[in-house]
Parts: C-alpha cells; structure tokens; sequence
C-alpha cells in the first residue's frame, strides 16, 4: 500500500515575507509553460513541457515535505527532518517516457547539482522509486519530437533541454518568492527599434564625418554589409583590415540579417576584456544602456559604480535575455560544455539568434575541434547565424592535418564572406609596410634603437622579456611598462596616462614597451612600432598600432627576433613563429593579403599537436567524453574544456586602495561585491613562482584560498609586481 501526503497540499516553495505556499502543482506547471516556450526555439517544446511536469514530483516525498515545513517555520514539525534528494525521482517517472526517456530525465537529474556523467547518472537510475510518490502523470502527453541531431552532437541538445528547463525553474521560483525582483526583469527594445537608432547614429555620424578615402571605405564596408544581411541563416565572414569600421559594420549586417531572418537576439563574444569595454560603451551610446548586457570576469554586476548598475540588466546577465549581450570567448564556449545550472541556463537564448565573433583569429588552435563542432551544431540544429569579425581570418573551412594522424580538424565547411576580394581593402586602409630583421639581437641593442625614436611602442611576448627591455631605457619623457606583471588597476592607469599622452604634442618622448596585451582593443597612434617574432597575426595586430589615424603617408613596424638573449618559450610561441618563417617572407611579400594569412594558418596547424587537447595534452579529449551517447561525461568535460590553461595562483599586492579593501576583508569576510574590486588589484603568478615567494614568506593567507602580499616594496610603481625576493637582494648587496 503506497503511503501519500493526501490531507495537506504538496509544497514546492514556502515565500518568509508572508509565509504564502506555493504548492507543488503550481509550481510545475509554471515552469512546465516556460519551459515549453523556451525549447519550442529549437522544436523541443512537447519536452519541455513534460520535463517541467516531472521535475520537482520528488517533492511529494513525505520526509521533504516535513523538511520544508520545519525549516520554512510553517509548521512545528516534531522530530528530526533533513534535506531528501528529490531530482532523481523525476528521473525515474521519465523512463516510461520512450524512446526519449534519457533527453528527459538527464536534466532533470542534473536541475540541482548539474549534468551527471553517464556512469553517475545510470547509478541514480538504479535508486527504488519513493512508496509515497503519485506515479500517474496523465498530463504529460505525447511527445513530439524535434530535429534530432547526429549522435556526436546529442550532448549539445541534452544540454539545451537542460538550459530551458533549469531557466523556468530559477524564472518560475524568483516569481513566486521574490515578486519584486521578478517584476524588474525587461525584455529590452526590438530589434526594429534598435536597427532604426542604429540607421539615425550612421546617418549623424556620415554627416560629420569628412569625406576622406578611409571614410569612404568604411561607408563602402557598411553598404556591402546592408546588401548582405538578408542571405539566408548560416555562416558568414567579414574580414575588414584595422581601422576599416568592424563595429558598427557588424552591427548593421547582424541586426538586418536578424530581422530578415526572424532572430531573436545578438550575442557578441570578443577574446579580450579590454575590446568588450570600448565595444559596449560604443553600443550603448547607441543603443541605450538598458539593451545592451556585458557579461564577463571584468564587470562588476553588483557595484553601483559598474556601468551594468541597473537591476534589470544584472538579472539579464544571468541568462542572456537581452536584445544585445556582448561577452568573452572564454564564457561562451565553456557555458556551451559546462554542466552547472547557473553556467548553462543561458544557453537557450542562443538559439534562433546571431552570433558575432569578434577577433576570430585569437580562438585557441588546442580547442579549435570542440569550438567548431558547437558552432556546426547551434547553427543546425538551434538556429543561430555566425558572422566571423576579423583582419585576419583563419582557415576553417575543410579539413586540416596537424602534426600526427590523429590531429585533424574538421572545420566548418562553407563560410561566405561579405566583402569581395574586388573591394582590395587591405591596399585601401594600407597605414603602414612591415619589415623584418634578417639577425636577431640583445636588449641592449634593440633599447639603442628604440631611443632613436621619440614615438615608439615595442611589443614583446613574455613579461620577463617586457622587464628586462624597459629597465635599459631612460626614463624621460613619458616612458611606459605594461604586463601582466601588473594588476588591472594599475594597467588601466597606465593607459589611461599614455592615452593622455599621445593627445599632447608638448610631449616629445612617448615610450611604450609591453607584452601582448596592448595588442587588440586599444586606440593608440604610434609612428614607429617594434614586434617580437611571433604568428602572423600577431604581427598585424601589432601594426595596427602603427599609424593608426594615418597622419603619416606609411609608418613601419619592424619584427625582431631575441634569440641572442634566450629562445622562444616553448609551445605556442614557437609553433606561431616557426609558421610564420616557413612562409618566408621577402620585403616584396604583401603580408596584409588575405591569401597569406590562410597559408599563415595552414602552417600552424601543421605544427599542431591536437586540436581537441586536455591539460595532460590528451588528444581528442571533448570526442573521447561526448561524442559517444552511452557514455557522455558531462561534469567531467565542463572541468576539463577550459580555453585558458592556468597554472598560476592570484596574489593581491599592495597598490593603492588594496590595504583598505584587505582590512575590509578581515573585518567582514567575503562578498561577491568585495572579492571582485579585489580582483582588479590582483597579479597571477605562476606557481613555480608563487612557491618562491611563499618560502620566502612574502605572501599570507588571509583566507582560504586568497593570498595577499602586504611588503609594498614588491610591488613597484612602474614595472609591477617584483618576483625576486627584495630582501635577500638588500642583504647580498650588503
């Protein structure tokens, strides 16, 4: 004889403001609807809707009724209570549910804790279904199903179920217990509305702008962008040298085809925090900062100094409902493999919308497979539209050998580009010729030949290299250090001070030496620009620094090598620049021609050991984990797909308001709020050296997990943070 709660109703959520219930039907019903609005995107709704049903019912469970109403204060429940898992009961009620039986109850499972992998998951199926559940559902009905995509893709639509359904299960809970909040969340303008402010700002900024040939270009790119957008859902290419008008081109191109196409929204992922600052305050001034959402490490949500103050757009970052979001590569693609609810609930809104990314040419080679093999997929089988921004663009199409058998990237296939090879852009926005040395040199050599230039900015590849070229050069004028070496605060100070800089012509001597973080996103105009060896790319990057607002007829970025010094850091470094000299370039060669960037990229994939890697350099990892139904892996991919390998530790040093913030962290403990200003004043060190600096007791723990070097004379005004111990070079020196 089953045992049922039958007397009192079933309670789903108890709101403590005014003890109101809301029981267990209510509840999932509610999230049945949204979540069957949210998947009908990608023709899943029937799913959706039974999903909702289903996944609480473990609720009805008479220990976790006694659970809630003890704890919530509603009743006075004698006796101990704890806390009963309930997703697995869902689980098991989906199993009926043939031959979808898995595509239900995987989420279902996992609206809690997450995605199991398959052996975990199979373990909660095995569990006996609780006597005191009603096991009739007659309300779920048939299912339809929806375009089911190959089996090496299953995992992305397992994924996107599970977005929709843990979306209505955090919508419909907030609804119910915080009303208020609730309330605030705004879906933004249409895309209609937004494209006519879009044509009014073009249309104001034409007018004012002067009929000069990069004008004239950039109105050309703009045009050929408005006569393109309405091709039809796939993948497309703008390939635009620095200074051609990308931004907004993009913008013009993505909200058209969005229209023409029926999209709902644009998402614009950028590899570097820097890019998406300038890019969104760009946006907004045309959008209006309720349409647009930042949503990366760099934004505070919950500062009232953040420009993302507004309650309705701190909700939206939670799951991209927003007509335009501009994030990081890093969030985009590892949501696309996480398997925690808060990282995938956003997923749904990619679907039937378009995606702009922006600076493709950075998108890491070592997961390029798995980066492809989600774009193929969202386009399919969700809807979505890519649109490829660059100076640079890759080869993805086709199929590429990297150095083994087993290292081949089967790339996207047909990428249509926007602008023609006819529109000779990179002739057009030619700023300035690019020369290579034909020896490597020192330090000291290359120091003497920067001080021949009063104007000059010299991009190096590691911070050592950054250090030990800055500490040869005088420091007259305004001379400049930035790395990583520094923390956020200090580099947005520095270029804050160098921009100040540039605009004055009082200042004769302007010096910059830096790593590659001044490579992309950031408006300088310099003269004369050195790079060290590295990927072709790169090297464009750096010379587009280089006469920027072409107030010269042409400037000149030289490459140098510092093999005299000590060689390339092993592994990416050196591959990109082996790449580059196997393309041996002669002082006739066109190196912005976009047939060499291609042969630029097919060279470095040759030299690639996997295109799929894990942290241990596994081959085929992401394949090896999901690409086979019956045993997907879903926690074990999310922890291993990570775009940035980081074997380094965040030390907080002692520069400016970072004391007043630490005492605050002692006094109060942490706050979302109170670790992310911290982070703007926090350096990563790698371990090999973080170890060093701990022998040499220079670093505390304050609390677990978060270290703080409080000697302010490792932490040096001009270059940052010092590794080497100043105390044991005081006593030597003595």
């Amino acid at each position: 004889m089953k045992k049922t709660i039958t007397k009192t109703p079933v309670i789903a959520h108890v709101r403590p403001s005014d003890m109101a219930v809301q029981t267990n039907r209510e509840h999932c019903l509610g999230v049945a609807h949204l979540a069957a609005g949210f998947a009908n995107d990608f023709g899943w709704g029937s799913v959706g809707y039974i999903m909702g049903l289903l996944h609480d019912k473990g609720k009805e469970q008479e220990g976790f009724q006694r659970y809630i109403r003890k704890m919530s204060g509603l009743e006075d429940v004698a006796g101990y209570v704890e806390k009963t898992p309930h997703a697995f009961v869902g689980t098991l009620l989906a199993q009926k549910i043939k031959p979808y039986r898995d595509l239900i109850g995987m989420p279902i499972a996992g609206h809690h804790a997450g995605l199991y992998d398959s052996l975990d998951y199979k373990d909660l199926k095995q569990k006996n279904m609780p006597e005191d559940i009603d096991t009739d559902n007659p309300e779920t009905g048939p299912v339809t199903p929806g375009c089911l995509p190959p089996p090496k893709y299953l995992h992305h639509l397992i994924r996107m179920l599970f977005s929709a359904l843990v979306d209505a299960d955090y919508l419909d809970t907030e609804k119910f217990m915080q009303p208020e909040q609730s309330a605030e969340r705004r879906p933004g303008e249409s895309l209609e509305a937004l494209q006519k402010s879009l044509d009014a700002y073009l249309d104001d900024l034409n007018g004012k702008t002067p009929d000069t040939p990069v004008n004239r270009v950039r109105r050309c790119v703009q045009q050929q962008c408005r006569d393109t957008m309405a091709l039809p859902s796939g993948f497309y290419s703008l390939t635009v040298p620095t200074g051609g008008g990308k931004t907004l081109s993009s913008m013009v191109w993505a909200i058209g085809h969005a229209l023409a196409n029926g999209k709902k929204r644009i998402i614009i992922a950028i590899p570097y925090t820097s890019v998406i600052t300038q890019t969104a305050e760009v946006l907004r001034g045309i959008f209006g900062a309720d349409n647009v959402v930042e949503h990366h490490s760099a934004v505070n949500i919950t500062d009232e100094d953040s420009p993302s103050n507004d309650c309705s757009l701190k909700l939206a970052t939670e799951n991209w409902d927003s007509p335009i979001v501009i994030t990081t590569n890093v969030q985009l693609f590892e949501s696309m493999y996480a398997s925690r609810p808060s990282k995938c609930r956003k997923l749904h809104n990619l679907c039937n919308s378009v995606l702009i990314l922006d600076e493709v040419q950075a998108l890491p080679v070592g997961h390029l497979q798995p980066i492809v093999d989600a774009l193929k997929a969202y386009q399919e089988y969700f809807g979505l539209s890519v649109l490829f921004t660059t100076a640079s663009m890759p080869a993805l199409g086709g199929k590429y050998r990297g150095v083994s058998c087993t290292a081949i990237l089967d790339g996207i296939g047909s990428i249509t580009e926007i602008i023609p090879d006819s529109f000779q852009l990179h002739d057009h926005l030619r700023r300035a010729e690019i020369r290579f040395d034909t020896e490597a040199t020192t330090y000291d050599s290359l120091a003497g030949r920067l001080l021949q230039h009063p104007r000059v900015l010299c991009i190096v590849n590691t911070r050592r290299d950054a250090h030990e070229l800055f500490s040869r050069l005088p420091k007259d004028g305004v001379t400049i250090h930035l790395s990583k070496m520094m923390c956020p605060a200090h580099i947005r100070q520095q270029l804050c001070r160098l921009k100040e800089a540039l605009k004055d012509p009082g200042n004769g001597v302007v010096r910059v030496v830096s790593t590659q973080l001044i490579e992309a996103g950031i408006d300088i105009d310099f003269p004369v620009v050195y790079r060290q060896e590295a990927g072709l790319d790169s090297i464009l990057q750096a010379a587009g620094r280089c006469n920027r607002e072409g107030s010269l007829p042409l400037g000149t970025t030289y490459v140098f090598s510092l093999t005299k010094e000590r060689a390339l850091p092993s592994g990416h470094l050196s591959r990109t620049a082996s790449a580059c000299k196997r393309l041996h370039i002669t002082p006739e060669t066109d190196c912005f021609a976009p047939g060499l960037m291609r042969k630029y990229f097919i060279q470095l994939y040759g030299r690639t050991e996997s295109f799929d890697e894990g942290p241990a350099l596994e081959t085929n990892l992401i394949k090896r984990l999901l690409s086979d139904p019956r045993v997907m892996s879903f926690a074990t991919a999310a922890q291993e797909f990570r775009l940035i390998s980081d074997n380094s530790v965040n030390v907080i040093v002692n520069w400016d308001i970072a004391p007043e913030l630490v005492s605050d962290l002692r006094e109060h403990g942490a706050s979302k709020t109170l670790l992310s200003k911290l982070a703007q004043y926090s350096v990563a060190v790698r371990k090999t050296d973080f170890d060093r600096l701990r022998q040499g007791a220079l670093v505390e723990e304050i609390l677990e997990g978060i270290w703080y070097m409080s000697d302010e004379e490792q932490y040096q005004s001009e270059i940052g943070l010092k590794i080497d111990n100043h105390w044991l070079e005081e006593i030597l020196i003595r």
